[in-house]
């Protein structure tokens, strides 16, 4: 008895029997943004804060690919949130589901671990006008 309770708790083996193999989350985070940011349609990864973050971390010379995306990840499984802005004028759902296929691919294929769900939540959407307001509103003063 004392034996299959110790069998029950320990990790898997590797394939091949050799040692098992342990993934970090961050890992499995960094492989599903990567696989995002080559997505036409992707704007930018993450909600408002995590944006201005990513900004400020992109002026100082560093760039968070796990921006925007959180994961869990177990023993054979995976499971993946993902929140973005999408450029106008793509089909929202359309940009979705090329993300969605992006991340299910990459992971499977990567990490070698099933993918469960990847969930996708818009909260903006990018107007290339908007660059150009801002843009504006920073040259010419507001006020006379």
């Amino acid at each position: 008895m004392k034996s299959s309770a110790l069998e029950s708790s320990a990790q898997p083996a590797g394939h091949d029997g050799r040692g098992a193999t342990t993934v970090a989350d961050g890992v499995v985070a960094k492989i599903a943004g990567i696989a995002i940011q080559e997505i036409e349609g992707v704007h930018a990864l993450g909600g408002g804060a995590a944006r201005a973050l990513g900004t400020l971390r992109e002026k100082v010379g560093q760039k968070d690919l796990t921006q925007g995306v959180s994961v869990e990840v177990g023993q054979t499984q995976v499971a993946v949130d993902i929140t973005l802005v999408v450029e106008y004028p793509h089909p929202l759902q359309q940009v979705a589901d090329n993300a969605r296929d992006a991340v299910y691919t990459a992971i499977e294929d990567l990490v070698g671990m099933e993918v469960t769900e990847v969930n996708i939540t818009i909260t903006d959407i990018h107007v290339p006008s908007d660059d150009e307001d801002a843009e504006d509103a920073r040259t010419e003063p507001r006020v006379a």
